[in-house]
């Protein structure tokens, strides 16, 4: 009984420490590619055009836009869990240390690299926060509770939403270019490869991991193949 106990408590505290270094990575990715100055990814477009438009730094525009998606939840039947709250913090948070760490960078000989490194970062945190089985980021699960209430595929959803925050980011002076098509290629891959990576084994007589109600989604954006045993609700992007 001990022993279970304390399996238990190691398995609890091995996934706590996935989900926040996940989303601690999450925010310095994306403050990586805000630095590289080649272009972000979707909901960065939006983010840091809504930056631009207000003044407000882009990790906390990060976390009320996360705040309000998280509220279109309500009539969507959606319900969050840890992981869904504490994305809506960390991430912003994350980035703008990020941001205050890392200065300006000038040529494309430090650009190019902090964008490849800001792309394989996001994977690597994807893999590490999805894997922690605590619940969907506030727009996954806005994808997955439209998915639910339409009867639309996850692809189709996706794509709605995501052209949808591109456009607009981009209206408001959001930034694209290289790093948001290269992210747009690699994300899927990147995070399949990682979410396998850092997978956890399911304590014995384990029932629903947390944070499992909700339409399964089982895959990767941009239709990639599926992950190993994601949990039911969980896409694959933190956000």
């Amino acid at each position: 009984m001990a022993r279970t106990t304390r399996r238990s408590t190691s398995h609890l505290t091995r996934r706590l420490v996935q989900l926040y270094v996940g989303l601690t990575l999450y925010g310095a990715s994306c403050a990586l590619l805000v630095r590289a100055e080649l272009g972000l990814e979707p909901w960065g477009v939006l983010h840091q055009g809504l930056a631009e438009l207000t003044g407000i730094s882009i990790g906390v525009v990060t976390i009320v836009i996360g705040a309000v998606v998280l509220l279109l939840w309500i009539p969507l039947r959606q319900r969050p869990g840890l992981g869904t709250v504490s994305n809506v913090f960390v991430v912003g948070l994350a980035m703008d240390g990020t941001l205050a760490v890392v200065g300006d960078l000038e040529g494309f000989g430090f650009r190019i690299p902090a964008m490849v490194l800001g792309i394989v970062l996001n994977g690597v945190a994807t893999g590490l926060y999805i894997a922690a089985r605590f619940g969907p980021g506030p727009r996954d699960g806005l994808m997955t509770g439209l998915n639910h209430i339409t009867g639309r595929s996850i692809r189709l959803v996706r794509t709605a939403i995501e052209v949808a925050v591109v456009a607009t980011g981009f209206v408001l002076g959001g930034s694209l270019g290289a790093g948001t098509v290269l992210y747009a290629l690699a994300i899927g891959p990147l995070a399949q490869f990682f979410l396998r990576m850092f997978a956890l084994p399911a304590p014995a007589g384990a029932g629903a991991t947390a944070g499992s109600d909700g339409p399964s989604t089982g895959a990767p954006p941009a239709g990639s193949g599926p992950v190993a045993s994601p949990a039911p609700g969980q896409a694959i992007l933190p956000q």
